[in-house]
């Protein structure tokens, strides 16, 4: 009797957010993974880190350490996490491109080795990359998918719970639009125990809720000092790659190639989409107050500003 084809996830950059996203893939048993980074010896030794652990954990998965695209072939999933952080000195722009090449470039390199691989993006400023690894990677659409909605939408729900001072499984918030300014919080449709967010909280409560969502990232690299968030975005990572290999049809907000879907076309942007075994089954269409499509509409052109500052 043949195997079963085993799961393979590639994640794309070996620094902390690679690094955890790794442990939680491993450690649940749900893929073996490649762990690739320019610098091999940091993707061998944190592979082989976590290897020595198996034996503790109880998992039979394995990883590999690697600097070469040729071991990444025939992924089921590819975690991009591949990029730079600012630097002082740095200008947004000069941020955008550069990363934006980096993007270009790993991407050409290892769609040589995967066909038809499900793409999760975790590097910033996400939208804009979503756009870049769709447009080098001859993929469709719905395989490249953009985390960020689900990490935003889990930060508001421990917002909402410290706030209202209730149990955090009572809430289930909606984020839309980019993760960062432009970020569209819907107390309308969040869930706040038996009743929407909207209706359980006074108005400047929620103001304050959606503020401090906003800026939830910027709070935790104060805190840190250096670098940024990566026990959560990792969650968000593994929540998506379970739903794609259960083919669970999960809905999830998260950066996704619009085409019409709420009046906008051709780039990425957060919204509830339904994910399965080939990506983004379909997006869902939620009804938006006019003061939500005023707030989703900016977001649109946020990102569309930053496409056209790019110069690959």
């Amino acid at each position: 009797m043949k195997d079963r084809k085993r799961n393979k996830i590639t994640i794309i950059g070996a620094g902390n957010v690679g690094a955890v996203c790794a442990m939680r893939i491993l450690e649940s048993g749900l893929s073996d993974v490649v762990l690739l980074d320019v610098a091999e010896g940091i993707a061998k030794g944190k592979a082989e880190d976590l290897m020595d652990a198996a034996s503790l954990i109880g998992h039979g998965c394995k990883i590999t350490g690697t600097s070469d695209y040729a071991d990444t072939k025939d992924s089921d999933i590819i975690v991009f996490c591949a990029g730079l952080a600012r630097r002082p000195g740095m200008t947004r722009e000069e941020l955008l491109n550069k990363n934006a090449s980096i993007a270009k470039d790993v991407t050409l390199n290892f769609m040589k080795f995967n066909r038809q691989p499900v793409v999760i993006v975790v590097t910033n400023p996400l939208d804009i990359i979503s756009y870049v690894v769709y447009k080098n990677s001859g993929l469709s659409g719905k395989r490249v998918i953009g985390m960020a909605g689900c990490l935003d939408s889990s930060r508001m729900n421990l917002i909402s719970s410290r706030f209202l001072e209730s149990p955090l499984d009572g809430f289930d918030a909606v984020v839309m639009g980019t993760h960062g300014e432009n970020m569209v919080c819907l107390p309308s449709m969040s869930k706040a125990g038996d009743m929407s967010l909207a209706k359980r909280a006074a108005k400047d409560t929620i103001d304050r809720i959606i503020e401090k969502t906003k800026s939830r990232g910027a709070e935790i690299v104060s805190y840190l000092g250096t670098g940024s968030a990566f026990f959560a975005p990792s969650a968000g990572v593994f929540k998506m790659a379970r739903a794609v290999f259960a083919d669970s049809r999960e809905t999830v907000s998260c950066s996704c190639l619009l085409n019409g879907e709420y009046g906008v076309s051709g780039i990425f942007l957060g919204v509830p989409a339904v994910l399965g075994k080939d990506g983004i089954a379909n997006i869902v269409e939620i009804p938006l107050s006019n003061d939500e499509k005023r707030l989703l509409n900016a977001a649109k052109n946020f990102v569309s500003g930053q496409i056209a500052l790019l110069n690959i």
